[in-house]
């Protein structure tokens, strides 16, 4: 076995025992990275130059257009999270299918869906349901199984409905996978976007969606005394249209806002992602103006979500722009309207942030924010180091080698990387593997013939399955810690063994039917 191999090997092992251990991810990977290096420049293994390349590398991140929108997005959920918007989803459809036989679990899984796209953060998805929903869930009768299992699983979908942080990152890494394949084939590349795996993961997401609701539908008929329907207390009012507007409605305009403006062509991922941060702190200040506003602030509010409306049916009716040589009165009226809709939406983000402020939610939001996107970052670095070093020693040939010599092609390939890859998720957090494994695993794939874009959801939906699975997945801890005594932990893990199923049917399905994938991303081109 030649010394550059063996290196290679050592180096992951380290790492991988490093973390296993405790230590922090992001020095690990640095950290063992650099050790490595250091002993391979002196034994005339690695060019010293080689190692020179990081700063440069790390620019290259900073310059990254697509990594902006990280901030942004982890904002969006966050001010959404802090701001108990989540919460008034969760007990708004419950009460919506409160009467309805596994009504419960059914406003679970949907509002699980919803709270993926607005928010996009697994823990604190899970955390707050099982703080919610699981008590009352278990106070009405559920099976303590079913309940958790609905939970977890539900929690689990941030992982694949976009906006997704995981989708994000993937398309980074895919894409850059995607043009190393291309310098090893010689065959062009393609560009990989965010919106291509947004649009890539919005069917089978949604699919998994309607796969649990089927599961708790035939529960329901078969296993009725599991999965009762809620017994609402006589002095509760019935909801108003105005509150299910308010709890339910405003955050499915905001996902539509920002989805549709990224699929429909209108605004790129990280400028998507502003809306959504926007959106989202509009969303808060409503929630939280009747406690903790001044007069003015809710009507300032309200009008710049109206100017919202009125800049976009402006940019569809009137040429807004001003770098013109000729401009009509007519689109100089539309620019000025536009010009003040903006300052109206620029109002109502003040008066939002002052409410948030009032409350005492604005710096916890923004501590919160950059605390998670600081250690992603800080992972990136120390995974460029590790992925410096490692393609030094060549590991990254090995590695293609040893996937194309696997019998059975890319079926066989790909089947031995996604078993890697579910194994590592228990021990692993989703960023750690997307910036290590997949730049190594990947291109080997996609010169076997895999599409970038099936390759990239099939992952998402391996890790998402991966961190559902007992003993180590990440979703149950996290349930397991937020639980109310009495739950038994093998209650937990044996409801999460359907919804495992489930999800490997879906892996499947996606797998077999490859434009499940691939066939939005191309219509929205």
């Amino acid at each position: 076995m030649e010394l550059e191999l063996i290196f290679a090997l050592g180096m992951f092992l380290c790492a991988i025992l490093a973390l296993l251990a405790g230590y922090p991810v992001a020095l690990t990977l640095g950290g063992v990275a650099l050790v490595f290096g250091l002993i391979g420049v002196e034994m005339g293994l690695i060019p010293l130059p080689i190692l020179r390349n990081l700063p440069s590398r790390i620019l290259g991140s900073m310059e990254n257009q697509v990594l902006i929108a990280v901030p942004l997005f982890v904002l969006m959920g966050v001010i959404l999270e802090r701001s108990k918007v989540a919460d008034d989803l969760l007990h708004t459809a419950s009460r919506l299918l409160a009467r309805v036989r596994g009504g419960l679990g059914y406003a679970v899984v949907i509002v699980g869906a919803l709270l993926a796209a607005s928010t996009g953060i697994v823990g604190a998805t899970v955390i707050t349901m099982t703080l919610i929903a699981l008590p009352t869930m278990l106070r009405q009768g559920y099976d303590p199984k079913l309940a958790t299992g609905t939970i977890a699983a539900s929690g689990t979908l941030g992982q694949i409905i976009p906006p997704s942080i995981v989708l994000i990152l993937l398309a980074d890494a895919v894409s850059n996978a995607n043009q190393s394949a291309a310098m090893r084939s010689g065959n062009g590349a393609g560009v990989v976007s965010v919106g291509d795996l947004f649009a890539g993961a919005l069917i089978p997401g949604l699919m998994l969606v309607g796969l649990y609701l089927l599961y708790l539908v035939v529960t329901a008929i078969l296993r009725p005394n599991a999965s009762p329907a809620v017994t609402l207390e006589d002095d509760v009012e019935p909801l108003t249209v105005a509150e299910v507007a308010r709890s339910l409605g405003a955050p499915l305009l905001l996902i539509i806002a920002v989805l549709g403006s990224i699929l429909g062509g209108l605004a790129s991922p990280t400028e998507a992602s502003a809306i959504g941060a926007g959106g989202a702190l509009l969303l808060a200040g409503l929630r939280l103006a009747p406690q903790h506003g001044r007069p003015g602030d809710l009507g300032s509010i309200w009008a710049a979500m109206a100017s919202v409306v009125i800049l976009g049916i402006l940019a569809n009716m009137m040429d807004l722009r001003i770098n013109r040589e000729t401009i009509p009165v007519g689109d100089w009226i539309g620019i000025g309207l536009a010009a003040f809709a903006s300052l109206v939406f620029l109002g109502g983000l003040l008066s939002a942030a002052r409410v948030l402020i009032r409350a005492q939610q604005l710096c916890n939001a923004l501590k919160l924010g950059v605390q998670i996107t600081s250690m992603v970052f800080l992972i990136l670095i120390g995974a460029s180091l590790f992925a410096l070093v490692f393609r030094a020693y060549g590991g990254d040939h090995y590695v293609e080698a040893l996937l194309t010599g696997i019998p059975g092609g890319l079926w066989g390939a790909l089947a031995i990387t996604m078993l890697v890859m579910f194994i590592l998720g228990f021990f692993l957090d989703f960023i750690e593997i997307v910036f290590v494994v997949v730049p190594i695993v990947a291109p080997p794939l996609i010169i076997l013939g895999a599409d970038p874009v099936w390759l990239a959801i099939l992952m998402a939906l391996n890790l998402q399955t991966s961190f559902l699975t007992p003993p180590f997945g990440f979703a149950l801890f996290y349930l397991r810690g937020a639980a109310p005594e009495g739950v038994e932990t093998m209650d937990i893990w044996r409801g999460a063994i359907p919804f495992i199923g489930l999800q490997m049917i879906m892996i499947a399905m996606v797998a077999a039917i490859p434009a499940l994938a691939t066939w939005l991303p191309t219509f929205v081109r």
